[in-house]
């Protein structure tokens, strides 16, 4: 490559021109540079130049057939040709790339026998490109090759055998792995389950030789067979774990060779699907790699970096692969198994007088914890007097550790730890708070009263809380930041779980915590600012709307304050509340084989992911601050009430395209939350006087802003979960503004009685007559589809409430279906909906039904093909629908919640395909008459709903929302 950025740049250029205009010239020029030229760096960019272009599909499309085999022979050539090992291999990733598309078009004839040839009679290096390509290709080929599964049997356990050397052997074992993984059958597979010793000798025989990059490959290909087809180690499953446990306790070898050890019996012990309890058949191998994974958990230094780390945050050994791996293997193989493991090996390393054995003791119960649940409950007070025992231990480290095996408790142990030894752990996570000589181990015992007050009823807090929150006072008084902030997320949670016993601490706390909020100003005190602003939340919350909301405005003004300020965009302090709402998420994008790595940036915060060809690096702190942001102002909306009206206008600004915030769930699910709220502090603040002057057609605005973006997000919402809030949403949103809806009704059948008085007017003409038809029509067409759309949500969400109505509903739907013009062009919508309804009525309604005779009058008038005309961009939605039916008219039960969204959506689907404004309607529709249907109390609206009357709220809503 030319030093020469302008020069390489037009040559790039020159390249992209030669591609899309003469793809065969510049195909064949590739391919003969691979065998006529003598330079290494020409063929090697020759064959990489070759694999992009053959990768894309519009190039390669482009291509002549005849260009195409000359191409293809070409690269076979040149594999039998070429004599360097990394060359070959990227000539190889050309004919793999090529050969995707050729060989299940049958045009690549010659290919596999030229594979063959290598493999059998080639040397090594052709013998190892010959097997690496056939590994790659086993998905293409594995299902036509059948019948010579015996012939490949053969040649892949030569290629295993011993005589062969560690490069050809590490080929034929990612062959095996790929072909294995792609047969079909058990019986297929059983047919290669004599060269798994083969496969384990691989591995060995490369450690052996020194080769541990090697056998890393090797260990690589094996985890992959683990977790895909554990049952086919099974035969030899003693003989294959005991040789890779032996490579787990090598001391001498390389730890990422370890850990891949490691890693290949875990994923054994995960695939419980695949091969469930194969791994806890053989409990003397999980009792060794217990005993490695302690070892290895004790391979720490009691590093500085540890002692003074300036946030909680800050790791120093406290999480390793290791730890990770006993958490996977409790999880996996469950308490009965890891539990009396544990309590053989523990006591030894709690009673060791190394502090390293005592802290990995420690870190392990924390770790098995969450996998190990109903055993530990049942053994709680032994558990609990170990950890205990250890908050007394001489090293820091070890304190730290078993003030973290009571945070992991809380949470997974919780409730019974908090009832059964409440007066045991608060009394022992207050003295930890008074370790002044090691501030991380204070900042953490604060965290932990966070996790196990979060699990305590306001009576059993009571009589600690004296004694909790005057400690934590003394350490938010603390020179320590981290220390602070520690108290500060423990006391947010104290006020959280005390609810109003808490009253009695706010006059002493808040003050505390809004002076933080105004003084600490630095750069570095921004988390602690924001940690204050959560913790007077949660604590104005606690105590109630009326104790806390002088100090919610004084709180406010001081967020408009600092969002005024030239505070930093991505100071925390702004993004819990008004301005970090807008922060937008920090990614980074790279190719996937970029030489740029994001995970070499010093904020740990960072994560990556891989989707295709690219590398994405999210900053996920800015992400958490923004979530935290939106619940603070979701909370502060229903605090505050018409309180809240002065920032209505803002937060609303803010928080309706978050809606749509894909990077992150709690950013969504607040704003959803947030929504109902803000139309709720406007009528509240309009109703008493309070809106500045504002009148009920502020509300409408708002209404319009906020109720399309809504149905907007719902539509395109990826999590079931979320879906479930907007339809709860929507339906908060329309009941706050009932009343203007009944109003649009009205209006709506004042528009229909002037019309009728403009056919009297003397100037009345034919033309006149013609438009007045036409917006009659229009209006009777939307209300026929919206009202039998309408019966079909509210048989399907309605139960009892719809129950009496049955037989009405089945009287007009069958007025609809019937009816001599129902299927011709003008009506067919309404006509599908209503077959939909009447289906709907058969899956929910079935005893209210004579189902002999009206199942078969649904089904003869199938299919509705109004509806599958507008499902043609989504068939597989069309077809869950259309069995999701079915299938509740075999079942005895109802279906479950999750086959009746896949009903809705359907519907959504199909109706949104052409008409996004008949979409959104029908959602109101759906989200009022869902949610009035679950009330019993409101049954004027569930009756007015059920009788027709959800066409007039949606034909009416064209008075309110944009189309």
């Amino acid at each position: 490559m030319s030093p020469d950025n302008a020069l390489r740049s037009q040559s790039e250029s020159l390249y992209t021109l030669i591609k899309l205009n003469h793809p065969d010239s510049l195909s064949l020029l590739l391919t003969s540079t691979l065998t006529a030229t003598t330079s290494p760096d020409l063929r090697s960019m020759s064959a990489l130049l070759l694999r992009k272009l053959v990768m894309d599909e519009c190039v390669l499309s482009g291509i002549g057939s005849e260009t195409k085999q000359t191409l293809k022979k070409g690269l076979l050539e040149a594999m039998l040709r070429e004599e360097s090992r990394s060359i070959l291999k990227k000539i190889g990733d050309v004919v793999v790339e090529l050969a995707g598309v050729e060989l299940p078009e049958g045009t690549w004839g010659e290919l596999m026998p030229f594979l063959y040839n290598c493999v059998v009679s080639g040397g090594a290096r052709l013998k190892e490109a010959g097997l690496v390509v056939f590994g790659q290709l086993a998905g293409y080929i594995g299902e036509s090759m059948v019948g010579e599964l015996g012939m490949m049997r053969e040649v892949l356990g030569r290629c295993l055998g011993s005589g062969e050397g560690n490069e050809v052997r590490i080929a034929a074992l990612g062959a095996v792995v790929n072909l294995v993984e792609c047969l079909g059958s058990g019986e297929e597979r059983g047919r290669f389950e004599d060269l798994v010793p083969g496969m384990v000798g691989t591995l060995t025989e490369a450690l052996n030789a020194g080769m541990e990059a090697m056998a890393q490959e090797a260990l690589e290909l094996l985890i992959d067979l683990a977790g895909t087809e554990p049952r086919f180690l099974r035969r030899r499953i003693v003989d294959v774990v005991g040789a890779i446990l032996q490579i787990a306790e090598a001391e001498h070898l390389e730890e990422g060779t370890r850990h891949l050890a490691i890693e290949f019996v875990i994923t054994l012990a995960e695939a419980r699907e695949r091969a469930p309890g194969m791994m806890r058949k053989m409990p003397q191998f999980v009792h060794r790699l217990f005993v490695i994974l302690m070892k290895m958990l004790c391979d720490i230094e009691d590093e500085p970096d540890w002692h003074g780390a300036e946030t909680e945050d800050e790791d120093a050994g406290e999480t390793t692969n290791y730890s990770e791996s006993l958490d996977r293997l409790a999880i996996s193989l469950g308490g009965n198994t890891i539990v009396p493991v544990a309590s053989e090996v523990l006591p030894a390393y709690l009673a060791a007088p190394e502090w390293q054995k005592r802290h990995a003791a420690m870190i392990c119960l924390a770790q098995i914890a969450e996998g190990c649940v109903k055993v530990m409950t049942n053994n709680l007070e032994q558990v609990v007097s170990m950890v205990l025992n250890s908050f007394h231990d001489p090293h820091p480290r070890v304190r730290w550790a078993a003030i973290n095996v009571i945070r992991k408790l809380s949470m997974d142990l919780g409730p019974d730890l908090q009832m059964q030894f409440l007066s045991s752990v608060l009394p022992v996570l207050a003295s930890a708070m008074d370790d002044y000589q090691n501030p991380r181990v204070q900042a953490h015992a604060a965290s932990a009263v966070l996790n196990f007050s979060e699990n305590c009823t306001p009576e059993i807090l009571s009589p600690y809380l004296d004694g909790i929150v005057t400690k934590l006072l003394v350490l938010l008084q603390n020179g320590k930041q981290m220390v602070q902030e520690g108290a500060l997320t423990a006391l947010a949670s104290v006020a959280d779980s005390s609810q109003e016993v808490f009253q009695k601490y706010y006059s002493t706390v808040m003050p505390y915590l809004i002076a933080i909020l105004m003084n600490a100003t630095d750069k570095s005190h921004r988390m602690l600012r924001a940690k204050a602003m959560e913790c007077i939340s949660l604590v104005g919350m606690a105590v109630g709307k009326e104790k806390f909301k002088d100090d919610a405005r004084q709180v406010m003004e001081v967020l408009m304050k600092l969002q005024g300020s030239q505070l930093e965009a991505d100071d925390p302090t702004i993004s819990y509340m008004l301005k970090s709402a807008q922060l937008k998420p920090d990614v980074t994008i790279t190719s996937a084989d970029s030489d740029v790595d994001i995970d070499d940036s010093d904020d740990e915060s960072i994560e990556t992911i891989t989707l295709g060809d690219k590398r994405i690096g999210i900053k996920t702190s800015v992400l958490e601050e923004k979530a935290t942001a939106c619940n603070m102002l979701c909370c502060y909306a229903d605090e505050l009430k018409e309180g809240f009206f002065p920032w209505v206008d803002q937060v609303a600004t803010i928080l309706v395209p978050l809606l749509k915030f894909y990077f992150h769930e709690e950013v969504r699910k607040a704003s959803v939350s947030a929504m109902p709220e803000l139309l709720r502090s406007s009528k509240l603040a309009i109703e008493k006087g309070l809106a500045q002057g504002r009148s009920e057609s502020y509300l409408k605005q708002l209404m319009d802003y906020i109720v399309p973006a809504l149905v907007g997000a719902l539509h395109k919402e990826p999590e079931v979960g979320i879906c479930s809030n907007m339809l709860d949403a929507l339906n908060e949103c329309i009941q706050e503004i009932v009343d203007e809806i009944k109003q649009v009704i009205t209006a709506s059948s004042s528009r229909k009685k002037d019309r009728e008085e403009r056919t009297k007017a003397e100037d009345f003409d034919a033309e006149e007559g013609e438009l007045l038809k036409e917006e009659n029509e229009e209006e009777e067409e939307l209300f026929y589809q919206a009202a039998v759309y309408g019966l079909g949500v509210c048989a399907e969400y309605g139960r009892s409430v719809f129950r009496p109505l049955v037989g009405e509903a089945l009287s007009r739907l069958s007025t609809v279906i019937g009816h001599p013009n129902a299927r011709h062009p003008d009506n067919i919508m309404a006509y599908d909906h209503a077959v939909s309804a009447l289906g709907k009525i058969c899956q929910h309604h079935r005893e209210s039904i004579n189902a002999a005779q009206i199942v078969p009058l649904w089904l003869n008038c199938l299919p509705i093909k109004g509806l599958i005309r507008k499902f043609l961009d989504r068939p597989s939605i069309f077809a869950q629908n259309s069995s999701s039916i079915c299938r509740g008219l075999m079942r005895r039960e109802r279906p479950s919640n999750r086959a009746n969204r896949s009903s809705n959506d359907q519907l959504i689907e199909a109706t949104s395909a052409n008409s996004p404004t008949f979409c959104l309607r029908v959602n109101i529709v759906f989200s009022t008459t869902t949610a009035a249907a679950r009330s019993a109390d409101n049954s004027f609206f569930v009756n007015f709903s059920i009788r027709w009357s959800c066409s007039y709220i949606i034909y009416s809503y064209k008075a309110v929302l944009p189309s």
